[in-house]
């Protein structure tokens, strides 16, 4: 797993897991439960899904809270899930299925990259009153 902080605005934070051995299709399906929810609410959601993709979600999620509250200590509870995609990595093809007749076809093991993107709810209220006020 790879992770990357990105501190644009100052009010998120941005963690990418890459070539996760699993399909898009089987990740986005867990992604698309989470995206726009609170961090709790998240937690709550990934660990009772019974999928196999919902734990490395799970800890990209969690390494995103504490990467958040370590670097601009901002609490847990104030965050939610502003953008979370799945995009497609390379097929690892290294194995062989034999075949008939002497043939061999390789094994296609898919991979993905994860990203997610956390934000702070509470900063985000403040620069909304701010630009109502000015």
């Amino acid at each position: 797993m790879r992770k990357k902080n990105s501190n644009r605005s100052g009010t998120e934070i941005k963690v990418v897991a890459k070539h996760i051995h699993m399909s898009v299709f089987k990740a986005r399906r867990v992604i698309d439960q989470i995206r726009g929810r609170s961090y709790e609410e998240t937690l709550m959601i990934l660990k009772f899904m019974p999928y196999r993709a919902s734990y490395p979600i799970l800890q990209l999620v969690s390494s995103a809270a504490a990467n958040a509250r370590h670097n601009m200590g901002s609490k847990e509870a104030d965050s939610f899930i502003s953008k979370a995609e799945v995009s497609s990595g390379g097929t690892i093809g290294k194995k062989v299925r034999p075949r008939a007749k002497g043939r061999s076809y390789p094994i296609k093991r898919p991979t993905c990259h994860i990203t997610i993107v956390l934000r702070d709810q509470s900063i985000i209220e403040i620069q909304e009153i701010q630009n109502v006020d000015s």
